[in-house]
């Protein structure tokens, strides 16, 4: 790759700035939201322990949980 192209893409890449799909004023509220979900879910989890669970209510559980806490860490403003 020459500079000239690598100038030309720097160009055309500053004409269409990157927009996340959760904008930062929402951020706090997905990710408090995920992590109710997350702790209904666990709770629901530890209530009823079978290996029918792990699938329905563990993976979706642990899911909404990281999600929800990188939302909540972005939201407060540690970015990782």
């Amino acid at each position: 790759m020459s500079t000239s192209s690598i100038h030309d893409l720097w160009e055309a890449a500053s004409a269409s700035p990157y927009e996340p799909t959760v904008s930062r004023d929402s951020q706090f509220y997905v990710g408090f939201t995920l992590l109710l979900i997350a702790f209904v879910l666990t709770s629901l989890f530890g209530l009823n322990q079978s290996l029918i669970n792990v699938p329905a209510l563990g993976v979706p559980a642990s899911l909404a949980f990281g999600f929800g806490a990188v939302y909540m860490i972005c939201a407060v403003g540690v970015y990782v």
